[in-house]
């Protein structure tokens, strides 16, 4: 099954749009992604998102992992940006993005 991009993107502009003028300036922003296979290699995936700057945790769950960028520019192109790199890597290592969130303490 090939992954929709675009779909992700549209997704992504929309939640700016909605958010209005609320928005930080910077922030540090986690991609969300849970793991599709159960035996994805966590390490491996860990190492490429590390490999382009990304801070990984993985949840309690047991399921998903957090991948953080930044502090980064909270614009919508900004954000893609990262989210596109991130989703590029995690599909190839058997997980799926779930969303992203803005880190709060950042």
């Amino acid at each position: 099954m090939t992954h929709d991009y675009d779909a992700q993107r549209r997704e992504t502009f929309d939640t700016f749009a909605e958010a209005g003028a609320g928005l930080p300036k910077t922030a540090v922003v986690d991609f969300i992604f849970f793991v599709e296979e159960t035996d994805a290699n966590w390490a491996a995936f860990e190492t490429a998102l590390k490999a382009k700057g990304f801070a990984t945790r993985r949840l309690e769950d047991g399921e998903t992992l957090v991948a953080s960028f930044g502090p980064m520019p909270v614009t919508p192109e900004a954000i893609w940006a990262q989210e596109r790199a991130a989703t590029e890597i995690a599909l190839r290592h058997d997980f799926y993005p779930d969303g992203w969130d803005m880190d709060a303490d950042a």
